[in-house]
């Protein structure tokens, strides 16, 4: 039997003292909070570090587990060939602590967003749910299985 494989990925939820959230925009993707792919060897916190620093410049301290996502889609790639597999995100609230805001060779913008004003940016309903679970945080890590193709689609939402 083949071992399963996924992709594990993590958000960063990064909230100002004045209540701003941290957006940047993708290449490809729109406006989303930053966050990205665990690379082989590295622990979720210092990847999620790592990867609002890269996408946007801005340092943080991770705080709390806002949600666990699992994208069970299953969809050929950019190549038409390699198979993308389940992907498990899990979304951290973060606190900034110091850095500038900057681009990289992945996003197009990065800036700090009235909390209310978000959901007028995001514009992918994968993303927008996450986000909406943050809203809707109680201290109970939310947990959702949906697929992002041919439609979004959630298949269980709960908490836990």
């Amino acid at each position: 039997m083949a071992w399963p494989v996924h992709i594990v990925a993590v958000g960063g939820l990064v909230e100002s003292d004045e209540g701003k959230i941290l957006l940047v925009q993708t290449m490809r993707g729109g406006w989303v909070f930053p966050g990205g792919q665990v690379e082989s060897g590295e622990n979720l916190t210092d990847a999620l570090v790592r990867e609002i620093k890269e996408e946007s410049g801005i340092d943080v301290t991770v705080s709390s587990l806002v949600g666990v996502y699992s994208n069970t889609c299953v969809y050929k790639g950019i190549d038409g060939i390699t198979d993308i597999p389940t992907k498990v995100i899990l979304d951290f609230t973060c606190k900034p602590t110091g850095g500038e805001l900057t681009t990289s060779d992945e996003t197009t913008d990065s800036r700090w967003v009235d909390k209310d004003e978000v959901l007028n940016l995001i514009t992918a309903p994968a993303i927008r749910t996450r986000y909406q679970a943050y809203l809707d945080y109680n201290g109970k890590t939310a947990y959702m299985e949906y697929v992002t193709r041919p439609e979004f689609i959630v298949n269980l939402d709960r908490t836990v």
